[in-house]
């Protein structure tokens, strides 16, 4: 069957994902994702509360801190027609600071346990999505871009459940409520601060677009740089094989020169940044300070006049306001990237499922089959090469309990057409029959129950040989496992592990040979016990030895069963009830070993010939 390349780098592709503009529409769309958090609106409701209290606490800290410096000058604030003094207003202070730490915890927790379990919802409906989506899917795709939606694409959304949309809030609100609080404290200053700081809080945000885009210039440069290293790794055998040693380095060398241009770039804006908030922003603040200290050198008796308290509160709610539009734009940047990230997901979600584990079940769900099969005029093309013809009116018959091997030269279609009776892909033309039934008519579950499959390359699970095996029959006993274990000619091996069942294949079975492996995965499928079983060329890629005990596993496998065997080793083959000969998606060639070994210039008698002579 057709594989498409896979790509590990998960964080590089995402970070190659374009960041949608936010529009009405895209806004639209990103915000679907919150109906995760609707379970748990009301912890998302206390936490809102909460960050509206911890603003509003905030808020106040430069009012009283402006009363205290007030009363310091001998102007006590009166307050419900009490007199507070300095010590009263300053014990105020620390219970607003007070105040404001425990709002501060309670939203944090509140918003925290909202973001962990919607980001735990929204990776288990990704997760289900992911084992329910068809194969085709996964040739259109790139696994790197796949598994980047359940990493980097969530814990984007888990900084906006938690973090973003908080800080959204709460600079939307300091800037309102400070724009008035200012007002409020002198309407002449606060016309002079807003004709001062908008061109300087323009410059500061045209100056960090730019600084976010050359430092991501420099983290796809240097993503590109890993690149080379991980590929040079891996294949370091070629590399040494064809001396290519100094041309990976050369290679490494220009990527890295990339790395270091774009890295002084970035950090030429980074420096003028600096200078420019030291200047301008300081140099604005200098201005406010001129002006507000003119207004306090005027007489008490004139409308112009300004209290030092006053201004010392105007003054913080200046930088309080000014570090909200700053911190605007960078929310900004991350709510497109939440956007984009939201879309990616529910691309995801949105995709159409196979029709498995439904309940009630559609279609039928016999307890056991018996195993008769007939293809009838079945054509097929790839969903993702829909004008290459690869299967072309394919018809044959497979009794209850009958052992038919398909052979044939690589790309024939030989396990395309394995690949159609497990409803792999949707069918072309024709159909497939199954005890009498259109293989569309059954569950698609139950019918998948009722197939084996030992595949060319086994890839085991990561966990324990038991684990693996287990993996035919989720809850079978030991004793069920050791038995499976013995017919597939795996026990001998297996107990000989200090561990025994519990020895940890490794990563893909890295830690267990070829043959061990197949005996393994035999053991699976003698353990599931299927009616109709389908062998993807099991042994070709074994030494004789192992090919030898794999072999008579898998004779014990096929007893009683309808086996459809693809076949490499033309050897193995030599006592099945017919051979059916592929070329070109056709059936070329179908009768006994005997018959069609014995056929002059027939393709099956060829590639006999051709292996006797390679061994």
């Amino acid at each position: 069957m057709a594989r498409s390349g896979l790509n590990t780098s998960g964080n590089d592709v995402a970070a190659d994902l374009p960041k949608p503009k936010v529009t009405r529409e895209s806004l639209k769309r990103g915000l679907r994702i919150f109906r995760y958090v609707l379970p748990y609106r009301s912890k998302f409701a206390v936490g809102m509360a909460l960050l509206v209290l911890s603003s509003l606490s905030t808020m106040s800290f430069p009012w009283i801190a402006g009363k205290l410096v007030n009363a310091a000058t001998g102007k006590p604030l009166i307050f419900g027609g009490l007199v507070l003094d300095i010590n009263r207003i300053a014990l105020g202070l620390f219970l607003v600071t007070v105040l404001q730490g425990l709002f501060s915890f309670g939203r944090i927790w509140f918003f925290t346990q909202v973001s962990e379990f919607s980001v735990r919802d929204i990776r288990q409906a990704l997760y289900a999505k992911f084992v329910q989506l068809p194969i085709p899917f996964f040739e259109k795709n790139r696994v790197g871009a796949i598994t980047s939606r359940i990493t980097s694409d969530v814990s984007q959304i888990q900084d906006s459940f938690s973090l973003t949309l908080a800080e959204l809030f709460r600079q939307v609100f300091t800037l309102v409520v400070g724009i008035g609080f200012i007002m409020f404290v002198s309407w002449r200053l606060s016309a002079f601060m807003l004709l001062t700081f908008p061109p300087i809080v323009l410059a500061a945000g045209l100056f960090g677009r730019k600084i976010r885009n050359l430092s991501k210039t420099v983290q796809q440069e240097l993503a590109h740089t890993n690149t080379i290293v991980e590929e040079t790794l891996q294949a370091i055998n070629s590399v040494k094989a064809y001396t290519n040693e100094k041309f990976e380095t050369a290679r490494y060398n220009l990527s890295l020169g990339k790395v270091v241009r774009a890295a002084l770039q970035s950090n030429l804006y980074r420096g003028g940044f600096v200078s420019f908030v030291i200047i301008g922003l300081f140099g604005g603040i200098i201005l406010v300070l001129w002006r507000g200290a003119t207004l306090v050198h005027t007489p008490p008796g004139d409308p112009n006049h300004l209290e030092i308290g006053d201004l010392v509160t105007f003054i913080i709610l200046t930088a309080y306001i000014g570090a909200s539009v700053a911190g605007l734009g960078e929310l900004y940047g991350k709510v497109q990237s939440t956007l984009g990230a939201s879309e990616r997901i529910l691309e995801i979600l949105d995709e159409a499922p196979e029709p498995t584990h439904i309940e009630p079940a559609v279609g039928l769900t016999p307890a056991r089959i018996q195993g008769d099969i007939r293809y009838e005029h079945v054509a097929f093309r790839y969903p993702t090469r829909p004008d290459v013809p690869v299967l072309k009116d394919i018809n044959f018959h497979i009794a209850a309990g009958e052992k038919i091997a398909l052979v044939g030269p690589s790309g024939a279609g030989k396990s395309t057409i394995a690949g159609l009776l497990m409803q792999f892909y949707p069918l072309s033309g024709g159909r497939i029959v199954v005890d009498g039934h259109d293989i569309d008519a059954y569950d698609l579950t139950a019918l998948r129950r009722h197939i084996g499959i030992v595949p060319q390359e086994t890839l085991l699970f990561g966990g324990t040989i038991r684990e693996n095996i287990a993996y035919g029959k989720p809850g079978a006993s030991d004793a069920e496992i050791i038995e499976a274990a013995e017919r597939a000619n795996a026990w001998q091996f297996i107990q000989a592990f200090p561990e025994a069942l519990d020895t940890v294949v490794g990563d893909r079975g890295i830690k267990l040979s070829g043959g061990q492996r197949q005996r393994v995965a035999i053991a699976r499928a003698i353990l599931k016990n299927p009616a109709i079983l389908i062998l993807d060329e099991a042994t070709s890629s074994l030494d004789s030895e192992s090919e030898k005990l794999v072999q008579g596993a898998l004779d014990e496998l096929m007893q009683h069963r309808t086996s459809l065997i693809i076949a490499h080793r033309l050897s193995t083959i030599r006592k099945v009830d017919k051979i059916l000969v592929i070329d070109g998606g056709r059936i070329v060639e179908a009768g006994s070993h005997e018959e069609l070994s014995e056929r002059e210039g027939g393709l099956y008698a060829n590639l006999l010939r051709l292996q006797f002579e390679l061994t």
